[in-house]
């Protein structure tokens, strides 16, 4: 058995200086690592399972793309955070075209902002075109951050919204491949507000997706703040110098328009400061929560209370704090079931020594702190997370975690022999039993050091598995295309892609439970937007199904309470279900280039 060292809170935050001390202090930290486990994961000599990535940014055509901060030597607080993005289909042709964020520039400042978005067109060839001006999106010009996407008027197209520095911009797609914004017609007509990560959700199970919007901290140019370290020169200030941002909710009115409700739905008074924020179901009955990721502040989590309210709960429940008592640096924050007590779990992403944070429910509102029995703890303690995600990348039935890691302070190594401000990114591969194992990263993109905030995945080049998508802080954004390899046990893993349509319920099927039998095993899936940190994932579900190549039984809860069941659906292809309708397929992917 393996012993694990607990390492105590160190006195930071995600800026504060105070930590500076101890890093001097940082010594050199020894792994501990499971045996290997059964996986459809390649081995490597040393038995440790790996997942081959291959970085196609170049041949994919998207390298051209650049984050702008707009630093010009003010050392402005916004200039560290971004950026974000993600997967969308905006022309409905089934391959997922990928929007990213380009930042942004300040008018004092002769630097052009080159683009506020960049659209980039799926080929269906495993290419890219840049698409933005095309689609309605060249003359965009805001501050941003993160984008979230979503049918929100239920006409079959994915919509998305955009938060900024100022006033978020929701974008209707006009289903001919162009977008409209809509956000102050459509009623977002909350002060502006620097926000950050939001997620589209039916909180009253209506059949129309409502909208929560984290946002960050009050600040503008003219209430900037001097911060230094020596004194003399400025830096960038820590979120403690300023008020927490109100996060605001908005119910769909289902004729596309929103009504502001976030005092009457219980969603203040609230900390602010949010950086992250994810859906899930914890207590499984059927109604919509949210689990919220603050930086320097408690995390929440607002149980839906099934009439159009929540309560929150995150000190009562166990995830607004360390294990110390200390509200630390939440950034990405995602939630899923890992392990076999079909409990969920949710994962934040912390600052360097933080660790993170990883809590299971114990079925009585209760969670558990589980970040050094599940060996994420000690893994991540050096790292700087932002995005961060659940996702099945063996393809071998349970869920592994990616997190994107990056520093906020360009100079760290000046101050640290250990950490670094840029940092490969980190992927856990999960055991089955909640224990996860830090693959290992000696060759690949997972070698690479990055400055990375946003990350999200999708099957882009439809072969069945999942693909990775991250950002840069004043970088690039890069494409990583998953390739899971055979092994001695698996020629090569099977899996299944569900795309649910809904009716009754939202279109997108979003709030919707999918469970999976197959071989004596049950897998279960949340259909979710929002997640990680400023970043949109695809909505389709993957299941991993390692050597077995038939489903026994696929079952899907719809948020309106129809259930629809599926027998006997064979392995390695991607169907459609609609509700009360049932399952139609395409033919089984046979290559990178077929159709799911």
């Amino acid at each position: 058995m393996c012993r694990h060292t607990y390492f105590r809170r160190w006195n930071g935050s995600l800026w504060s200086w105070a930590w500076v001390p101890m890093l001097l202090l940082s010594g050199a930290l020894t792994a501990c690592t499971n045996s290997p486990s059964s996986s459809t994961a390649s081995q490597q000599a040393d038995g440790r399972r790996t997942v081959p990535f291959e970085d196609v940014t170049q041949t994919a055509g998207l390298a051209d793309f650049h984050h702008q901060t707009g630093a010009f030597g003010e050392k402005w607080f916004p200039e560290t955070m971004g950026s974000g993005g993600g997967f969308i289909d905006y022309n409905g042709d089934g391959h997922l075209d990928v929007l990213l964020v380009g930042g942004g520039v300040w008018a004092e400042s002769d630097t052009p902002l080159d683009r506020a978005l960049w659209l980039y067109r799926n080929n269906g060839d495993g290419t890219f075109t840049l698409a933005t001006e095309e689609a309605g999106l060249g003359a965009v010009d805001a501050y941003g951050f993160g984008v979230v996407a979503a049918d929100y008027d239920n006409d079959g197209d994915q919509d998305f919204l955009f938060t900024t520095l100022n006033r978020n911009l929701l974008f209707r797609n006009e289903g001919d491949g162009t977008f409209t914004e809509v956000g102050r017609a459509a009623g977002l007509n909350a002060p502006p507000r620097w926000s950050s990560s939001a997620v589209f959700f039916d909180a009253n199970r209506d059949g129309f997706l409502d909208l929560y919007v984290g946002n960050y901290v009050l600040w503008s140019k003219d209430t900037d703040l001097f911060c230094s370290v020596d004194g003399t020169t400025k830096g960038y200030c820590t979120p403690e110098q300023y008020e927490g941002a109100d996060a605001r909710f908005y119910l769909n009115n289902g004729d596309g328009t929103f009504t502001d409700r976030t005092e009457a739905a219980g969603f203040l008074p609230t900390p602010g400061k949010t950086l992250g924020v994810s859906m899930l179901d914890y207590n499984e009955d059927g109604w919509i929560d949210l689990a919220v990721a603050n930086d320097q502040e408690r995390d929440l989590l607002y149980e839906n209370n099934g009439d159009g309210t929540f309560t929150e709960r995150g000190v009562a429940s166990g995830i607004a704090y360390s294990e110390d008592g200390v509200a630390r640096a939440g950034m990405g924050i995602d939630a899923g079931v890992v392990d076999t007590t079909g409990e969920t779990s949710v994962f934040v992403g912390n600052f360097s020594r933080e660790m993170i944070g990883v809590y299971r429910h114990l079925r009585n509102g209760l969670f558990t702190d589980r970040a050094t029995v599940s060996q994420v703890g000690r893994s991540s303690l050096l790292s700087l997370t932002f995005g961060l995600f659940l996702v099945d990348a063996e393809l071998d039935g349970d869920l592994d975690l990616f997190a994107a890691n990056g520093h906020v302070q360009a100079d760290i190594e000046e101050v640290s022999s250990v950490i670094r401000y840029r940092q490969p990114a980190q992927l856990f591969l999960n055991d089955g039993t909640g224990r996860f194992e830090e693959m290992p990263a000696r060759s690949g993109p997972f070698a690479l050091p990055l400055a990375a905030r946003g990350a999200a995945y999708g099957d882009y080049d439809r072969d069945g598995d999942v693909d990775l998508l991250i950002t840069e802080n004043d970088g690039k954004a890069f494409l990583w295309r998953n390739d899971v390899r055979p092994t001695a046990a698996v020629e090569r893993p099977h899996y299944l892609r569900v795309h649910l349509t809904g009716t009754e319920s939202n279109r997108d099927g979003i709030g919707a439970r999918v469970e999976l039998e197959a071989d004596g095993e049950v897998q279960e899936r949340l259909v979710r937007s929002g997640s990680s940190y400023l970043a949109a994932s695809e909505l389709a579900v993957t299941f991993g199904l390692g050597a077995t190549a038939q489903v026994d039984r696929l079952t899907v809860h719809w948020p309106s309470g129809q259930t629809d069941r599926i027998r006997d659906v064979a392995a390695n292809q991607a169907v459609y279900v609609v509700e009360g309708e049932g399952v139609r397929s395409d033919p089984p992917l046979a290559a990178a280039t077929a159709s799911p």
